[in-house]
């Protein structure tokens, strides 16, 4: 189980996120299912996008090598690792981690990820031909920063609502979602905004919904004077013995 901590995750603070990876480990054991959680950080985007064709087109890339973002890479790489090693597959996480790296680099995670898409009925060539089947914004540019500074902090559930403002989720069931709206190119905490790099690219569908963007993405992120202390993509491990 992947249990989040951060400013993009489910329960407010560290010690809840906590509390519910034990609850969730004690009553999946409890029910004879072997289980464990891993504690991972949400204080910014996971990956590189938030959207719903931004994060397919970055899952293709991601599993076809073209672009792996380093963030997402350890995070996927530790939850694989720890599915292999409780189901037996591996003996323990660095021959899980080298079998990952093995399929990922022979091709063979993106070969089964397209059948899997095939068999659901998408396209046969879906992972050769991304770009041809999913969906583009009618607007793509960037947003700046009103000042230079290093990225201190993220508001990632307000980033995530800025999608959903812009049509990329429900607030209700009834909504429509539009799947090519979103943002990508993401900055990352420690990292410097100025006017040569953006915060964000955002993919709007006129100028009145990118310029709404703009502001949310301004107002979610919060510049300092000074590069912040670097946190773990992953915090801890959660097992039977911890409950």
């Amino acid at each position: 189980m992947d249990v989040k901590v951060g400013s993009g995750a489910f329960m407010p603070t560290y010690e809840k996120s906590e509390e519910l990876a034990k609850s969730i480990v004690a009553v999946a054991n409890g029910a004879g299912t072997r289980t464990s959680a891993l504690l991972t950080d949400m204080n910014q985007v996971l990956a590189s996008s938030a959207g719903n064709a931004l994060e397919v087109r970055e899952a293709v890339r991601f599993l076809t090598g073209e672009y792996r973002n380093p963030r997402l890479y350890e995070v996927t790489m530790a939850l694989c690792a720890e599915m292999l090693v409780l189901s037996g597959l591996a003996k323990d996480t660095a021959e899980a981690r080298h079998k990952l790296d093995t399929v990922l680099d022979n091709g063979k995670a993106a070969e089964h990820f397209g059948k899997m898409v095939a068999g659901l009925g998408g396209p046969l060539d879906f992972v050769e031909n991304y770009e041809k089947y999913l969906a583009t914004a009618g607007i793509i540019k960037p947003v700046f920063a009103d000042a230079s500074g290093f990225v201190g902090a993220m508001d990632t559930r307000a980033l995530g609502m800025a999608v959903v403002g812009m049509g990329g989720g429900r607030r209700v069931a009834s909504d429509t979602i539009d799947y090519a709206v979103g943002l990508d190119e993401m900055i990352r905490l420690g990292q410097v905004a100025d006017s040569q790099t953006p915060l964000a690219m955002i993919h709007a569908q006129n100028e009145e919904q990118w310029q709404q963007a703009t502001e949310a993405v301004k107002a979610a992120i919060t510049l300092t004077d000074s590069k912040p202390e670097a946190t773990p993509e992953v915090y801890r491990q959660v097992g039977p013995q911890d409950v």
